[in-house]
């Protein structure tokens, strides 16, 4: 089986995007705010968009199934306050709970939070418990930036955000660390303040002990964990000078990576660095980078083909990459697929 564990609702109707722009004006004219009740999506409206777009290339492309988020840029947890982003983020998430519904074969959800810059992550927990115990979501998206770009929040090895790792504890369920939209000119969104995110929340775990108090919180950082595996020595290095344990012994129980890298020697680094066990196949279609390399004539989204390209893969890492981790990742994920015999 071939799971995707980094997909977004990218091509939502366009509905949202509508009733999500009357909800940012009502944040300066509360007259103006929409009620959750006038956004109205019918199961046909996203079928159409499901079927004509990710499940679409999801066969072309050889993917079975999809671990589907709500669209990453959009969570903007700088905008408004709690109230806007718990709102916001029930929305989202019941979207891709009801595109799992439609396509319970090839989508399992996975939940935003509402956080807030300023805002206790505690308050977090209410939505992402209805996720879990209601929609079956097999994982979060943790914004360890909810300032879009400012870094207001402290490290993800303060301890504020421990009871958000108690209750993943508690659930058995990983966080992809995942920043969102970035409100500072310095940081393009995706060419550079997603992956200054991967590595410095790979930083943050290497330079605490998050892990002595978590030994069981497992996160994934996508995007390949942004310059981590490219500056392996570097990481090595450091974490000696400050006294800490081998990187095996100190992160790789508990930090994983995906392969949204869209280039060939992007993969092979990231297979030859970092340890089969640790990486899970993923593509982050219809994302941030959707054009055809003229290289290759290819998408570059179109991640399959690197790993069965890989000149250092056996057949049974690419079934770790493939499936294996991220049935042990997910734990919730596998028990979905043996209760249905898979």
């Amino acid at each position: 089986m071939i799971i995707d564990c980094h997909g977004h609702y990218t091509t939502a109707p366009k509905a949202l995007e509508e009733w999500r722009n009357r909800q940012i004006a009502g944040i300066k004219d509360p007259a103006m705010m929409p009620k959750v009740s006038e956004l109205k999506i019918s199961d046909d409206e996203l079928c159409e968009t499901i079927e004509l777009n990710q499940l679409r290339l999801m066969k072309e492309r050889g993917s079975d199934l999809t671990i589907f988020s709500p669209r990453a840029s959009f969570m903007a947890h700088h905008i408004g306050d709690f109230n806007v982003s718990s709102t916001w983020a029930a929305i989202c998430n019941e979207l891709c709970y009801r595109v799992s519904q439609l396509f319970p074969d090839h989508f399992v959800p996975a939940a935003m939070l509402p956080q807030s810059p300023g805002v206790d992550p505690a308050t977090c927990i209410l939505e992402l418990e209805k996720c879990v115990n209601e929609y079956g979501n097999v994982g979060i998206n943790l914004n360890p930036d909810p300032s879009g770009g400012h870094w207001t929040s402290p490290p993800l090895s303060d301890k504020s955000w421990y009871p958000i790792y108690e209750k993943m504890v508690e659930y058995d369920i990983p966080a992809m660390i995942h920043v969102s939209t970035s409100c500072n000119a310095c940081f393009h969104t995706t060419g550079a303040h997603y992956l200054n995110a991967d590595t410095t929340a790979f930083m943050q775990c290497l330079t605490s002990d998050l892990f002595k108090d978590f030994p069981t919180l497992r996160f994934l950082i996508p995007h390949g964990g942004g310059a981590v595996p490219y500056h392996w020595g570097r990481f090595r290095g450091l974490a000696q000078e400050l006294k800490k344990p081998l990187l095996e012994d100190h992160l790789l129980n508990n930090i994983f990576f995906d392969t949204c890298v869209y280039h060939q020697p992007g993969i092979n680094l990231l297979n030859t660095v970092i340890p089969v066990k640790n990486v899970l196949f993923a593509s982050e279609m219809i994302g941030a980078v959707r054009g055809i390399d003229p290289q290759t004539g290819h998408y570059y989204d179109d991640t399959k083909r690197y790993i069965e390209a890989s000149p250092i893969l056996s057949n049974e890492d690419r079934f770790q990459i493939y499936e294996g981790n991220a049935r042990r990742v997910f734990p919730r994920l596998d028990a979905k697929l043996k209760a249905k015999g898979q």
